[in-house]
């Protein structure tokens, strides 16, 4: 980290501030194809349309979304039958689309394809008479979505090491491992590893199920925080890869605060500091990034600097429904 850095400007002007911008950072695939689900259901039904949950976890996207015609639910029974709903990148349990389908409604699934592709595997573990346990955090929306996607007890949540050792099966059962998509890479692999040592057996993922946009953001916040004397992560308190960001940096020893808005910076923060990292959770538009850096070059002489560890070229079709 950085040595505090001391006034010795004269009165009333800027201090400098250099301000590291880490990349990636912001919107995934996944998001963005979200986004462009609800945005294009409203043209091609009008609206209203409605959304099974946050369609993301940022408020900025969703109150931009209501604005254009999109009403926000939290379970299906809020849907009137005749109205059209999206189902959130996060992914529904299966009795969702089900029950959709039973009312004859018109839907629309924007679950991420990575989401989708734990699904599968999900399926096909059981088909081969596995028993899964699921690394992921407990009420999280993909967590609800993934357990549902199989019979109930036959997927069992675990969310640190210590869970590993109160697991109740035998090494000869048979068992796999699944994990969320959004998780903390170290937190996982040390999961992992707990699950491998007691039960050398396991049958693990074909690839890692963390999704490259959580693990490139949290590699780019390893990069950055060194060199930071704060770090400011944008997103939504319910984010599980913001809130990830914030713990990247916090066990590299610099200070991190989960914002969503420039609103919600203390200037106090800024006391003795020098150099300041700023990342974005992977549903939070680069609009915001550009806010915060607006709000601290109202307080301090930025001077900007981009600090990238990876490029990201992934894109993600839309359903064809909304394609034809």
């Amino acid at each position: 980290m950085n040595a505090p850095f001391q006034d010795s400007r004269p009165s009333g002007e800027k201090l400098p501030l250099s301000v590291l911008i880490a990349a990636p950072r912001g919107f995934c695939a996944g998001v963005d194809r979200a986004i462009e689900i609800v945005e294009k259901a409203i043209e091609k039904y009008g609206a209203p349309v409605y959304v099974r949950h946050e369609i993301v976890h940022n408020r900025y996207v969703v109150e931009g979304l209501k604005e254009k015609g999109a009403i926000f639910v939290e379970e299906l029974d809020e849907v009137p039958d005749d109205m059209p709903v999206v189902f959130s990148a996060h992914g529904v349990p299966k009795s969702v689309p089900a029950e959709a389908e039973r009312r004859e409604m018109i839907y629309v699934d924007a679950t991420c394809p990575l989401v989708s592709k734990v699904h599968r595997q999900a399926e096909r573990q059981i088909e081969k008479g596995k028993h899964i346990i699921f690394i992921g955090h407990a009420g999280h929306p993909e967590v609800i979505g993934t357990m549902g996607q199989v019979p109930e007890g036959q997927m069992t949540l675990v969310e640190t090491v210590d869970d590993v050792g109160k697991l109740p099966f035998g090494q000869d059962e048979k068992i796999s491992f699944l994990t969320q998509t959004t998780l903390s890479v170290d937190d996982t692999a040390e999961i992992v590893n707990a699950l491998k040592v007691r039960y050398p057996n396991i049958v693990a993922p074909k690839a890692e199920d963390i999704c490259y946009a959580t693990s490139n953001r949290q590699e780019a916040v390893k990069a950055m925080a060194p060199g930071c004397d704060l770090v400011l992560v944008i997103g939504a308190p319910n984010s599980s890869n913001s809130l990830r960001l914030v713990e990247v940096a916090e066990r590299l020893g610099t200070t991190s605060h989960l914002i969503q808005r420039a609103s919600e910076i203390d200037p106090a923060w800024l006391d003795g500091i020098g150099t300041v990292g700023i990342t974005a959770g992977a549903s939070a538009p680069e609009v915001l990034v550009r806010e915060v850096v607006a709000k601290l070059a109202e307080w301090r002489d930025v001077r900007e600097e981009k600090i990238r560890t990876a490029e990201e070229k992934m894109v993600f079709k839309l359903p064809r429904q909304l394609t034809d």
